[in-house]
């Protein structure tokens, strides 16, 4: 009798288990409490910011952003946020002619959420990279709020940035920045260096000669550099 009492609750406490880990909600009525409840969970804000960097993006493109994530994680993170009309997938045509993600109306309007906690996290980086993974097209949203074009009615210029896994671009056109994975036959700048000495040129943080004496590579027109660095240093 005390075995089947014994087997009774544990069996009521594993389903209540299974009941509260499905529902996965805050249970309050407040906005930030429900928003948590579809986006709070680890690796979701993560995949958005794949997604608002290199949309549309195959599972192995998601995969490769988020260094550390198991396949079967980020196919259940990628059915909840589907779920809740976050993200919808689609099938690309030839060449691609796979399944491919993208994020909706609704899922864009994280863009405001996932900088300013970008932002926000910005102080507790470091400047050592350690053992931390690293993918250049990450520093696509942070320079996109650090950079301005401050002679939008100048020629365009681009800036190739050479660091992490791939190379980025910065251009300027019709006043704005645009930061992009790729390479420029021939571009105006070329910085190369370590991520952390990049993001603080880049960021603000630290002048080029500061940078150059530290290891930063450099080549190229440094008028270009100073025309999208942050206001404090574009005098410098």
């Amino acid at each position: 009798m005390l075995t089947l009492k014994k087997s009774s609750l544990s069996l009521r406490l594993w389903s209540r288990l299974v009941q509260w880990l499905s529902v996965r909600t805050y249970g309050q009525y407040c906005g930030l409490a429900r928003a948590l409840d579809l986006v709070g969970d680890r690796w979701t804000l993560l995949i958005v910011r794949e997604l608002l960097i290199r949309q549309p993006c195959r599972y192995t493109d998601l995969a490769y952003g988020l260094p550390g994530i198991a396949t079967n994680l980020l196919a259940d993170r990628l059915r909840q946020l589907e779920e809740n009309g976050i993200i919808t997938r689609e099938a690309a045509p030839p060449p691609i002619a796979t399944t491919v993600f993208r994020l909706t109306a609704r899922g864009e309007s994280l863009r405001a959420v996932v900088e300013a906690l970008g932002q926000w996290g910005r102080p507790m980086v470091g400047q050592a990279l350690g053992d931390a993974e690293f993918r250049s097209h990450w520093l696509v949203l942070p320079l996109g709020r650090y950079l301005v074009d401050h002679t939008p009615d100048a020629p365009p210029v681009t800036i190739e940035v050479r660091t992490g896994d791939q190379p980025l671009l910065i251009e300027t056109a019709n006043g704005r920045i645009h930061i992009r994975p790729g390479t420029a036959s021939d571009p105006d700048a070329t910085i190369g260096g370590p991520p952390p000495l990049v993001v603080g040129l880049l960021g603000g943080e630290i002048d080029l000669a500061t940078a150059l004496a530290d290891g930063l590579e450099f080549e190229g027109d440094r008028e270009a550099l100073r025309r999208v660095q942050p206001a404090a240093l574009a005098g410098v």
